[in-house]
């Protein structure tokens, strides 16, 4: 890609709740950063695996959900400006003379920075591909996984596979706004893994004749001038059945993996980052590592514990980025200049501590 390089002192790998958090805590020391994740919307496992399930255990928020949580990040990181780079993973990392890093992702974005925060909780989220011979030729332009609906589809007839919350919730976003000429919804059997009311809206559409339902697997295909015409999908009966589909919509779920961070050279155990526990620092100085993603004694995988690595990596970044003026310890409730940051008066925001 014959572009500059993207400028900026810290770059965060994953844009989970840590993730974002780490964004936060970065902010309040004045360093500028950028987030890469892989899935298409940030939120990491919050949002990929329980959006709507509720979650005790965030300090001072009784009760919320993935999705809640993943929103109100989002909100506290505004005053940051830091741009999310969605849908693309870091592909390498290359050490400039300089001492600063080189990153490239697999849409061909490259990036200089002096740190990297690896929060990439499990690993990389990549989706569950249908095992069907010759399919991924399609990929990208009638078959896609885990995307919003292209542009462009008002003419097309839409097969959305799946029976989770994302596939329910797709096909009633094209069947109720009759953006599609046809949507039908494929599930390998009658029964969703999906919310109570999702599985509602499904019906109701169906009833109304906006979207049809089917029980099946996608077991092969048809095209016509080399585009996808129709996709086979074989029922409970075991017998294929050829239904018109020009674009395939596939939610079969996500499953994490560690994928290019096991060959960046850092210390690994057990499939984890190893770090120490003053700084989150790896192995390799200038990286570090916070949330799921990382190893240490007596680690517990816990976003609240997460929400405190990212605190004490945001120090250990300073020392790099603004090498000799270790930053002190300010507090929300009392410093002007975190409120300058922040966008807030005196009286604008609560008593937490630095983070």
């Amino acid at each position: 890609m014959d572009t500059m390089p993207t400028e900026t002192d810290a770059l965060i790998i994953g844009a989970g709740p840590v993730g974002l958090f780490q964004v936060f805590q970065l902010g309040l020391l004045e360093i500028t950063c950028h987030v890469i994740d892989a899935l298409p919307y940030p939120g990491g496992q919050c949002i990929e695996l329980y959006p709507d399930k509720p979650i005790y255990d965030i300090p001072g928020t009784p009760r919320t959900t993935g999705r809640e949580l993943t929103a109100s990040l989002l909100e506290q990181i505004k005053p940051f400006n830091a741009p999310l780079h969605l849908g693309q993973v870091v592909s390498q990392i290359e050490k400039l003379p300089d001492g600063r890093f080189q990153v490239e992702t697999s849409q061909g974005q490259q990036f200089n920075t002096q740190v990297i925060i690896i929060a990439a909780g499990v690993g990389a989220f990549q989706p569950k591909l249908l095992k069907v011979d010759g399919l991924d030729k399609f990929a990208k332009t009638q078959l896609f996984y885990h995307a919003q609906p292209p542009l462009g589809i008002a003419d097309k007839q839409v097969l959305v596979v799946g029976g989770d919350d994302a596939a329910l919730e797709c096909a009633i976003d094209l069947a109720a706004a009759g953006a599609a000429k046809s949507v039908t919804l494929l599930h390998r059997r009658d029964v969703y893994q999906a919310a109570p009311e999702k599985v509602a809206q499904v019906q109701a559409l169906s009833d109304a004749k906006l979207l049809q339902l089917m029980v099946g697997q996608v077991t092969g295909f048809d095209e016509q001038a080399g585009q996808l015409s129709a996709a086979l999908v074989t029922g409970v009966d075991g017998q294929p059945r050829a239904v018109a589909a020009d674009t395939l919509l596939v939610y079969l779920g996500l499953s994490p993996k560690l994928g290019p961070v096991a060959d960046w050279g850092l210390a690994m155990a057990r499939k984890h980052v190893a770090v120490d526990t003053e700084k989150f620092a790896t192995s390799v100085p200038g990286i570090f590592a916070v949330g799921d993603i990382n190893t240490y004694p007596g680690k517990k995988k816990l976003i609240l514990s997460g929400f405190h690595e990212c605190a004490l990596a945001a120090f250990g970044a300073a020392d790099i980025v603004f090498p000799g003026k270790h930053p002190q310890l300010e507090y929300t409730t009392s410093s002007s200049r975190l409120h300058g940051l922040l966008g807030v008066g005196i009286q604008g925001i609560g008593g937490a501590a630095q983070g």
